[in-house]
């Protein structure tokens, strides 16, 4: 794929450019290319190597024997670790390489076993998340196109869907119904996923209306069905250049209805002062409220 320079290797790997160039000079553990304009860059296969030498590194492995290891030894050493949140930093690198590497098979392996290993949820906050993360760090450094990310989000998608598929409800006079949706504009619905699976494994209903979906369309729904409660998730879009006035009509056409919002987008709002209205500002904060509905 993409040629790298070792401001990007520092930004993916967490490894600092000065550390590198001493594992480069002291260790030869790696060996940077060169363009036709003398520039230095690094490979695909470089970038594992870090990922998964920065790794061995945190857990205590000192750079001198590291250096002395094939790449298969490296491999080898990681399949042993014992700490579980080096491992979910070794499966979210998994899952970079086979975006880098547009491949599906070593996606579906790894996620089979994080799933066989740590179950849909845990899968989805310890490696997942941390993972999609890196994605945008890879945006910022125009290290992967618009293919990689609908390659990889694709696959999240359906392994998120088929999740949801699986969950025995089990309403109970403690379960709310909530209306799930994304407002026009708004397109990111991983999350959004998510939210319907954690909500269904604890036994709420759902009614589930996607991506992209007018106000008109969410107004008369919520008329029609008389949820408990409308939750929406603000990633990129601007909802008419206005999050606040958005947010007060859904406020406004919920009645007594409560309205839940959160995402990236709530950052330096105001609001009416509204009781019907909660504002989730982390993904902690998304938990919390879930675990006390």
């Amino acid at each position: 794929m993409g040629q790298y320079s070792i401001k990007d290797i520092e930004q993916l790997s967490g490894v600092k450019a000065h550390t590198l160039r001493v594992w480069e000079q002291r260790y030869t553990i790696l060996n940077p290319k060169r363009t036709d304009t003398n520039i230095r860059y690094y490979t695909d296969e470089d970038l594992k190597k870090v990922l998964n030498i920065s790794v061995l590194n945190r857990h205590g492995m000192r750079i001198g024997k590291i250096a002395k290891m094939t790449f298969d030894d490296i491999e080898g050493e990681i399949a042993q670790l014992d700490n579980c949140e080096l491992k979910y930093e070794v499966h979210a690198n998994v899952l970079t390489t086979s975006m880098i590497e547009i491949c599906e098979r070593k996606f579906e392996k790894e996620m089979a076993n994080c799933i066989l290993r740590y179950g849909m949820e845990n899968t989805m906050l310890k490696v997942v998340y941390p993972f999609l993360q890196k994605i945008g760090l890879m945006w910022m450094t125009n290290k992967i196109n618009p293919a990689h990310e609908r390659f990889i989000t694709n696959l999240i998608r359906q392994k998120l869907i088929v999740a949801i598929d699986g969950n025995e409800i089990n309403v109970e006079e403690r379960s709310s119904h909530f209306l799930l949706f994304l407002p026009e504009g708004e397109l990111h619905e991983l999350s959004l996923l998510f939210l319907c699976y954690l909500l269904k494994s604890r036994n709420h209903r759902v009614t589930y209306l996607g991506v992209n979906v007018p106000f008109a369309d969410v107004a008369a729904v919520i008329k029609c069905i008389q949820p408990e409660f409308i939750y929406s998730i603000l990633t990129c879009t601007q909802c008419g250049n206005n999050v606040a006035h958005f947010i007060n009509n859904l406020s406004e056409v919920a009645g007594e209805k409560k309205v839940v919002i959160s995402g990236r987008q709530l950052e330096d709002i105001k609001l009416n002062a509204t009781s019907n209205i909660t504002l989730l500002h982390s993904l902690d904060g998304v938990l919390n409220f879930i675990e006390q509905v």
